[in-house]
């Protein structure tokens, strides 16, 4: 009998395996809070916004354009293209679950989802705009105009914009994954690999960066604790210093946002590099170069099943 095939035996007769259950799950990890309560102009304003193209240099990309909501709120690809029709340096975050996050991009060096929006606007190489020219483009507008004035006692300004996009990025939490339903005392939703997938992402230590509620985005840590990830991959670039490009502290060379893995399975490629391809690559990176050791097939396929598991819902339906 396997290793696998025993525990399952022993667990069965001893009433190890989890059940069904009415009560929430005493778990490190917590299921998504409801969505907060927003004032309704700020929240439709701001879904506006982030489907607006002149928020760009030359109206050619909105906040959608990166973060496809339906598909996991990014965009599948390594690198975004910027306003300028180049890539960007670094891949592009799901802003599903974005406000649940400590800070905001993969060095942290946004403290706010308004901060982050008015770095964006600004870059250089995603939106290429200016506030004054998104101000005066917006008040020009009488549809905007008018939301501004009901939603706003001043009306159209920078720092306006900047909320009504943080007011409905906060309405963007992807409910009702299956891992979830089973936090909350739905035992029977999981099958027993995926409650052993989970068993054993705890196990390994994978729980010491990726925890809270967003099951990862409340700390920083190095890409490379255990091994020289950027040495293996080779091509240094800039963005690989991650937090050191905003401290200029040593320490924090090659340190990154641990990210979400909400939805991870439907976000690849992963991580800022947007090297991993498949989920499967970004967990042999992980055992590699984070935790040094090497898992078994059967503990990493496991891992990987509970993984899915976090995939949530937008609109209603399953990403």
């Amino acid at each position: 009998m396997s290793p696998y095939g025993f525990t399952l035996l022993i667990t069965l007769m001893f009433g190890l395996c989890p059940m069904a259950s009415a009560e929430p799950l005493d778990e490190p990890l917590k299921p998504l809070p409801p969505v907060p309560v927003q004032d309704p102009q700020r929240v439709e304003l701001g879904r506006q916004l982030f489907n607006e193209t002149r928020l760009s240099v030359n109206n050619s990309l909105s906040c959608a354009s990166c973060h496809h909501l339906e598909k996991g709120g990014g965009d599948n690809k390594a690198f975004s293209i910027g306003f300028n029709g180049q890539p960007l340096t670094v891949n592009t975050p799901s802003v599903l679950n974005a406000s649940l996050n400590f800070r905001q991009f993969w060095n942290g060096r946004a403290a706010t989802l308004e901060d982050q929006a008015h770095a964006v606007v600004q870059s250089p190489t995603e939106m290429g705009n200016n506030w004054e020219h998104v101000v005066q483009t917006l008040s020009t507008d009488p549809a905007y105009h008018l939301a501004f004035g009901n939603a706003y006692p001043d009306g159209v300004t920078a720092a306006n914009v900047q909320n009504a996009l943080a007011t409905y990025e906060r309405t963007l939490l992807s409910a009702n994954s299956r891992f979830d339903q089973y936090l909350l005392g739905n035992t029977d939703i999981l099958s027993l690999d995926e409650k052993y997938g989970y068993q054993r992402f705890k196990d390994y230590g994978c729980i010491a960066c990726h925890q809270g509620v967003n099951i990862g985005g409340n700390m920083y840590q190095k890409l490379g604790v255990m091994g020289d990830y950027f040495q293996a991959r080779g091509n240094p670039t800039e963005s690989d210093l991650g937090r050191y490009l905003v401290t200029k502290d040593e320490e924090d060379r090659n340190v990154f946002k641990v990210p979400s893995l909400r939805n991870v399975a439907v976000n690849a490629p992963y991580f800022h590099d947007g090297a991993a391809k498949t989920l499967e690559e970004a967990v042999d990176v992980m055992f590699k170069f984070q935790l040094g050791r090497v898992p078994s097939d059967e503990d990493k396929a496991l891992i990987i099943k509970f993984l899915g598991t976090l995939t949530g819902e937008w609109g209603g339906k399953a990403l």
